[in-house]
C-alpha cells in the first residue's frame, strides 16, 4: 500500500510539474488554529515559489485526520490527539498554555488574581470543536462550574464576535489572535496546555512546496511567533 502511494504521488508530482502548479499547498487546519501563527512561514514560500496556490481546509480534528488519510490535503495541522493509524506521522511543533479571555468592560477584567468562584458567576462560552473540549469542560465541571447551562459556539469567528460584545467568557490558547478589548487573564488552578503538531502520511510524495514548509515550521523557533 506504502509502494502504491509512493507510486502515485511520484506519478501527481511529474504531472505538476508539466502543468506548472507545484507551487500548490493543501492544507489542513483544525478549527483551533489561528492561521496568523502560519503567516511568517507563508510568506516565505511566496517568496520562494513562483504561482504559488494555497488550499486551506478546515475541520475538526477527525476531520483533518480524514482529510489526510483521503489524500486531499498533504500535511494537517492541530491540537495532539490520538490517532493509532500506523502510518500517521507527526511532528510536535510547540506546546501552549490556555488563558481566561474577557471583554475590557467585563467585572472580571480590573482583578488581577483570579479563581473558579469568580468563573462561576459568569456566562462561559464552550468552544465545542476545540480538542481539549472534553478536558476543559471536566475541570469546569470537577469546580462545581455549569457548564450544562452555557452559551456554545462552533467557530472561533463567532467566539470572538461575543466576546466583543461582552457575551460571556471564554478559555482560549494563547496562539489565538485577540483584538485589544480582549484581555487574557490567569485562574488560579487552571492548569490546561496542548501541544500544535504538524501531521502527514509516511510513504506519499509530497510536493516541493509541501516538504518547504515542514522543514520550515518543524526548525521554527517557536518562542518568537
Amino acid at each position: 500500500k506504502q509502494c502504491y502511494d509512493a507510486a502515485v504521488g511520484a506519478r501527481s508530482l511529474a504531472t505538476s510539474f508539466r502543468r506548472g502548479d507545484i507551487g500548490a499547498l493543501r492544507l489542513a487546519l483544525s478549527h483551533t488554529i489561528d492561521l496568523s501563527t502560519l503567516i511568517p512561514f507563508l510568506e516565505e514560500l511566496k517568496r520562494s515559489f513562483n504561482d504559488l496556490e494555497f488550499k486551506f481546509l478546515r475541520g475538526s480534528a477527525k476531520d483533518v485526520m480524514e482529510l489526510l488519510k483521503k489524500g486531499e490535503a498533504e500535511l494537517g495541522i492541530a491540537a495532539k490527539m490520538q490517532e493509532d493509524w500506523e502510518r500517521l506521522e507527526h511532528w510536535p511543533l510547540f506546546t501552549e498554555a490556555f488563558h481566561l479571555v474577557v471583554n475590557e468592560k467585563n467585572t472580571l477584567a480590573p482583578k488581577v488574581s483570579l479563581n473558579f468562584e469568580d468563573l462561576a458567576r459568569e456566562k462561559i462560552l464552550l468552544r465545542s470543536y476545540c480538542e481539549n473540549n472534553d478536558q476543559l469542560t471536566e475541570l469546569l465541571r470537577s469546580r462545581s462550574i455549569d457548564v450544562d447551562h452555557r452559551h456554545e459556539v462552533c467557530s472561533e469567528r463567532d467566539l470572538v464576535k461575543l466576546l466583543e460584545a461582552d457575551i460571556g467568557i471564554a478559555i482560549m490558547p494563547d496562539s489565538a489572535l485577540l483584538p485589544e478589548q480582549l484581555l487574557r487573564k490567569s485562574v488560579e488552578g487552571m492548569d490546561i496546555n496542548r501541544i500544535v503538531t504538524l501531521y502527514g502520511i509516511a510513504g506519499r510524495q509530497r510536493t516541493a512546496v509541501a516538504n518547504t514548509i515542514m522543514k520550515l515550521l518543524r526548525s521554527a523557533d517557536w518562542s518568537k511567533h
